[in-house]
């Protein structure tokens, strides 16, 4: 898909919103299949979001690191869990290891097994997104993990149901 396609594409699916009456939000999307990569960047762009990417888990960390104690850090990371080098629980563990307790929707085609969530309880991402998602599940997803961890303290929980497509994970009302 050529980028002026993939561009059209996105502007005729996601409505434009701006940030209106909301700050903005800076996300790092870390995905090694370029085509994913580039479309949720795009759409988040349009969304009206800040939006910085990373081509695997070893890029994706440089990002994060580099800019954690920069007041204008990260607000959410979006991550493949399935990745060359440094997967996407790899990453989270780096993260939790130095206390960098950033939101994360792991965007995946396959979830660790239920137990994974009881024996680490140092993963907590916020949301699970299964692939393949939409676009509208995509903005979904990140409006109610930005909104509830804007909001109030969030809970995070390993998913009820790990079937369901896409299911917040600790959105707690």
């Amino acid at each position: 898909m050529t980028d002026k396609i993939m561009t059209q594409a996105v502007e005729a699916a996601v409505p434009s919103l701006q940030c209106l009456k909301k700050p903005c939000r800076r996300i790092l999307v870390v995905e090694d299949d370029r085509n994913i990569r580039q479309i949720n960047a795009m759409v988040l762009n349009h969304s009206g979001y800040e939006v910085d990417t990373a081509e695997d888990g070893n890029a994706g960390w440089k990002a994060l690191h580099a800019v954690r104690h920069a007041p204008d850090c990260y607000d959410l990371l979006i991550t493949d869990h399935n990745m060359p080098g440094l997967t996407g629980v790899a990453l989270v563990k780096k993260l939790r290891d130095v206390r960098m307790m950033l939101p994360v929707i792991m965007a995946t085609g396959t979830l660790p097994s239920e137990d994974f969530f009881t024996r680490y309880p140092w993963f907590q991402p916020a949301a699970v997104l299964m692939k393949p998602y939409t676009i509208k599940e995509l903005l979904g997803m990140v409006e109610a993990v930005l909104h509830k961890i804007n909001g109030a303290h969030v809970q995070i929980a390993p998913p009820a149901n790990r079937q369901c497509r896409p299911s917040a994970v600790g959105l707690q009302p």
